[in-house]
């Protein structure tokens, strides 16, 4: 799966103007995470079409760029989360960053940016986990 990374000045209406690229070529924003500084910002978007979103952002002077990452599915109830951060601590995958939507399926899903992506994977899978895929995205 393809999260893209996009730098904005943090002053008003920086935030509006990429939501407003992004809506003028009906890309659709599934998931969306927002740090900042004191200078700058970082939105984390997963969207519907990871690679026209990028371009599109460049082609309006946006710095963004691709990143992968897992998305995994979770029941949406107390401890969901704990059970699936046990299989990375097991696996000794280290978690750089994570932040969660949740679909029209009563599911919960997380997204992770880890240090092995490999390792990760093959744990998540091996425990039958469901990993969403950019095909998946459009349909949660």
């Amino acid at each position: 799966m393809k999260q893209i990374s996009v730098f904005l000045e943090n002053r008003p209406g920086t935030l509006k103007q990429m939501t407003a690229a992004l809506a003028e070529h009906e890309i659709d924003i599934r998931a969306l995470s927002l740090a900042e500084t004191s200078d700058f910002g970082i939105a984390r978007l997963i969207v519907d079409d990871a690679y026209s979103a990028v371009n599109t952002l460049k082609d309006e002077n946006f710095i963004a760029s691709l990143t992968s990452v897992l998305i995994v599915e979770i029941p949406d109830v107390p401890g969901g989360l704990d059970k699936l951060l046990a299989i990375f601590d097991d696996a000794k995958v280290n978690i750089e960053y994570m932040y969660a939507f949740l679909g029209s399926k009563a599911k919960a899903y997380m997204v992770f940016k880890v240090d092995d992506y490999k390792a990760a994977k093959v744990r998540l899978q091996a425990r039958n986990l469901t990993l969403i895929t950019q095909d998946d995205i459009a349909d949660i």
